[in-house]
């Protein structure tokens, strides 16, 4: 059973296709803080056509281009880029960038925000950086009990756009226990991607002996797959990066193995795996849906400005 939607975003897409433009614009190499994505044949592509991946801005050498990824920095980052001359260009997902400008909001107007989220992960550093002071992290249900606020009456929730909804939702639900007048963000955090890749394979795992999940062990929505498969009444789940790393004793006894992939794995990795499938067995195919995605982002204004000059000079 092949789970849609699965696989490229509409941020992911458009992180990818910002680095593959600029370098095609401004030719190799170009920088990139961090993963652009968190996908490591993603990564590596990328890599062999002239991209760099750097962790921090001060590997990058004074003047060059640099890319800043899907997951969104905190405002020191470019505060940083500026002072090294570096020509930024911001691949943040929109997605992200409505929760930086919740919390921006919602800092401004003096309340705690209770940023749920994993401790570590880039989008909630990134998140965290707009106000430091105001935002503290909440990392599932289990780190409720340690929240304190100053005012119970001027608290919201926001979270990381990647979560599994359901877990969000407990730890939203065991925070109002605590704090009955905590505020929802105005509209929901976790990206409509991520809730539709859930969605889908909550619907096929029940009838699924082995559920495998093609991404990469830190992205943050590929893990979240896996264990809401498991939660569903899937027998088994994987995470794989490559049709490569199946093991043949998953497949053993199995009747029936569901197959769906995160927000950042490109579809040729999905169609490898159905092919490691068929050759063991499991030739029959169907494709299960549950949404039609048809969103897309704009590239980044820093990017389609030097393209239009580009354009114009041509």
């Amino acid at each position: 059973m092949l789970a849609k939607p699965r696989g490229y975003c509409a941020g992911v897409d458009r992180a990818v296709q910002t680095v593959e433009e600029a370098l095609k614009l401004y030719g190799a190499p170009v920088y990139v803080r961090k993963q652009i994505v968190h996908n490591k044949h993603v990564v590596s592509t990328l890599e062999a056509a002239g991209a760099i991946f750097v962790e921090e801005n001060e590997e990058v050498p004074e003047g060059s281009t640099v890319v800043f990824s899907a997951h969104g920095v905190a405002p020191e980052v470019h505060e940083q880029a500026k002072a090294r001359n570096l020509k930024a260009i911001d691949a943040t997902c929109p997605l992200v960038t409505k929760v930086h400008h919740e919390a921006k909001r919602f800092a401004a107007e003096d309340y705690d925000i209770l940023l749920i989220g994993h401790e570590g992960h880039e989008e909630v550093i990134g998140t965290s950086g707009e106000a430091p002071q105001h935002i503290q992290l909440v990392d599932g249900p289990d780190s409720v009990d340690k929240v304190v606020v100053r005012d119970p009456s001027k608290v919201v929730w926001l979270s990381q756009t990647t979560l599994s909804v359901d877990e969000t939702m407990e730890t939203v639900a065991r925070l109002k226990t605590r704090l009955p007048l905590l505020q929802s963000p105005p509209s929901d955090d976790i990206c409509y991607a991520t809730q539709n890749r859930q969605h889908v394979v909550k619907e096929i795992a029940p009838e699924c002996d082995v559920v495998i999940v093609v991404g990469s062990t830190n992205s943050s929505n590929s893990v979240r797959l896996v264990e809401v498969a498991l939660d569903a009444g899937a027998r088994a789940g994987h995470l794989v990066d490559y049709a490569s790393e199946i093991k043949d004793e998953w497949l053993e006894g199995a009747i029936t193995v569901g197959v769906s992939s995160g927000a950042s794995v490109p579809d040729d990795l999905v169609m490898d795996v159905l092919s490691h499938l068929a050759a063991r067995g499991f030739g029959e195919v169907t494709e299960f849906t549950t949404a039609e995605e048809r969103l897309t982002f704009s590239l980044p204004q820093e990017l389609r400005r030097d393209m239009k000059a580009a354009a114009a000079q041509a």
